[in-house]
C-alpha cells in the first residue's frame, strides 16, 4: 500500500520539486515547498501560534522523515484534524534547527550533535523522539588513493564536514581516540554537496559524512573509510520540536510519532524497493541507497533516560573542546510528561 502511494506521490510532479530541492541543496538557504523564499528570513524572531492550523516541518534528504512525505499519509491524517502541513528541505541538521530558533518551523529531524548546538544557541526545542543508534552510517572518508591510514594521520591535514551536524561529534571523538586534539587538524566548514565537489578535488584531505551522501561517495568515488562510528558514537536521530508548539499541539506530536512508526516498520522489511522509490527523489543512485538502508536501524523510540545522558556526554564533550559557549541541561529540552 505504501509503495503504491509512493510512486502515485512521484508520478504527481514529486520528482520535479525534488529536483529542485537537490539543486539548491549545498546552500544554508532552504527553500520551501510552498514558496520560493527562505523560511528563516521571512519569519525571523516569530514565536508559534498557541494552536498551530499549519504544521512546518522541516527534513533532510533520506531518513524516516523523508519516507513519511513520500508516502503522504501524515498530510493525509493531520488534514483530518484540521491541519494543514508545510514541508522545507534543508541541506543538514543545523540548518533546520536554526530555522527552528527564529520560528520559522515547528518540527524537524536530525542526529545527535544539532540539538547540543541548538540548545547551547538558546533554541526552544524539544525532544520528541529517537531512532536505535546507527554507527556505521556515519564516517571519515579519504580518497580512494590517499596516503591517509589512520585518523592520526589527519594531524595538520584539512577535514571537511557540515559544522555542528552529527559528524562534528564522531570527528571529536575519533581525533580523541587517536590521540590528537581538535585543534590539531584544519576544519573546513562546508555541506554536503559543497564537501562532496571539494572531496573530489583534492582541496581537503578527508571529508567527515553521512548516509546516503557517505554510501553515493563510495559508489561514485571509490572513497575508503577511514574510520566509522562503531564502537565510538551512537548516531541516533533525533525528532524534535518547538516548545511551546509541542506544548500546545500533543495531537498533531502524537499522530506524527504513529506514522512514523507505520512508515519505519515498512521500510524495515522493503529496504529494495524504498530504494527505488527514492532513487529519483534523492538523486541518488539505488545500489548507495541499498548501501545506506543496511547500515541503519529502524523504529521510533521514547525519550528515556539513557539516552538523555548519551546527550548529556554530548554536550560535555562539546563544552570541554570549545565548540559550544557554555554549559547546557539536556533534560531541560525534554517535554514533562
Amino acid at each position: 500500500m505504501i509503495a503504491s502511494v509512493l510512486r502515485r506521490t512521484l508520478q504527481a510532479g514529486l520528482l520535479m520539486t525534488l529536483v529542485t530541492a537537490l539543486a539548491a541543496c549545498g546552500t544554508a538557504a532552504p527553500q520551501g515547498t510552498q514558496g520560493t523564499a527562505p523560511a528563516a528570513q521571512e519569519a525571523k524572531g516569530a514565536e508559534p501560534s498557541a494552536k498551530a492550523k499549519e504544521v512546518r516541518i522541516g527534513f533532510q534528504k533520506y531518513g524516516t522523515m523523508n519516507f513519511l512525505k513520500a508516502e503522504g499519509k501524515l498530510d493525509a491524517r493531520l488534514k483530518e484534524a484540521g491541519y494543514t502541513v508545510n514541508w522545507t528541505e534543508f541541506p543538514g541538521g543545523p540548518q533546520l534547527l536554526e530555522a527552528l530558533n527564529v520560528g520559522s518551523l515547528d518540527l524537524g529531524h536530525t542526529g545527535e550533535a544539532p540539538p547540543i548546538f541548538a540548545q547551547a544557541a538558546g533554541a526552544p526545542l524539544v525532544y520528541l523522539a529517537h531512532e536505535p543508534a546507527s554507527p556505521k552510517s556515519e564516517a571519515i572518508l579519504v580518497p580512494e588513493h590517499s596516503p591517509l591510514k589512520s585518523v592520526a594521520e589527519l594531524k595538520g591535514k584539512k577535514v571537511a564536514l557540515n559544522k555542528g551536524s552529527n559528524v562534528h561529534y564522531l570527528l571529536v571523538k575519533q581525533l580523541e581516540k587517536a590521540g590528537l586534539k581538535y585543534g590539531d587538524i584544519q576544519t573546513v566548514f562546508l555541506p554536503p554537496a559543497d564537501a562532496r565537489v571539494a572531496f573530489e578535488r583534492g582541496s581537503v584531505d578527508a571529508w567527515v559524512i553521512w548516509d546516503p551522501f557517505f554510501a553515493a561517495a563510495q559508489t561514485a568515488t571509490k572513497a575508503r573509510v577511514l574510520a566509522d562510528g562503531t564502537d565510538v558514537v551512537s548516531n541516533h536521530e533525533f525528532y524534535l520540536a518547538a516548545r511551546s508548539f509541542a506544548e500546545n499541539n500533543r495531537e498533531v506530536t502524537a499522530i506524527l510519532r504513529e506514522e512514523l512508526n507505520k512508515v519505519d516498520e515498512w521500510a524495515k522489511t522493503n529496504q529494495g524497493e524504498l530504494a527505488k522509490l527514492l532513487s529519483p527523489q534523492l538523486g541518488i543512485d539505488i545500489p548507495s541507497l541499498e548501501t545506506a538502508s543496511k547500515r541503519r536501524e529502524y523504529g521510533v523510540l521514547p525519550i528515556d533516560d539513557k539516552v538523555i545522558a548519551e546527550q548529556q556526554k554530548i554536550a560535555d564533550t562539546f563544552l570541554q573542546v570549545g565548540l559550544i559557549p557554555k554549559p547546557i541541561q539536556v533534560k531541560e529540552a525534554v517535554l514533562s510528561k
